[in-house]
């Protein structure tokens, strides 16, 4: 397996985030059904990766380029119920992959 050098992976994550800000058209519960992993996760992920010294909110709005409850009433539509669906079958293959279920 390649390894990713450092600074290769942060401009390659300052990537992602840009293409997830410039992609308002793709929903969040769209990107959980799918890839199993939204923007929230994204910021989550950065705030756990920091061990604290980032807080969630403060991750997300750095993901979303405003906060995380801005960019939900700007861009995002309700959920329906077979987006859910998908969602939490999603997240089950999640968690099966990681070995939790």
């Amino acid at each position: 397996m390649t390894e990713i050098d450092d600074a290769i992976a942060a401009a390659a994550f300052r990537r992602l985030v840009e293409h997830l800000r410039m992609r308002a058209d793709a929903q969040n519960i769209d990107l959980m059904g799918l890839a199993g992993f939204c923007r929230n996760c994204l910021g989550d992920w950065v705030s756990e990766a920091s061990q604290g010294a980032i807080s969630r909110e403060a991750a997300r709005e750095a993901v979303h380029g405003m906060p995380a409850a801005e960019w939900k009433a700007r861009h995002q539509s309700p959920a329906t119920p077979e987006q859910l669906a998908r969602m939490e079958a999603s997240l089950a293959l999640n968690a099966k992959l990681r070995g939790e279920a």
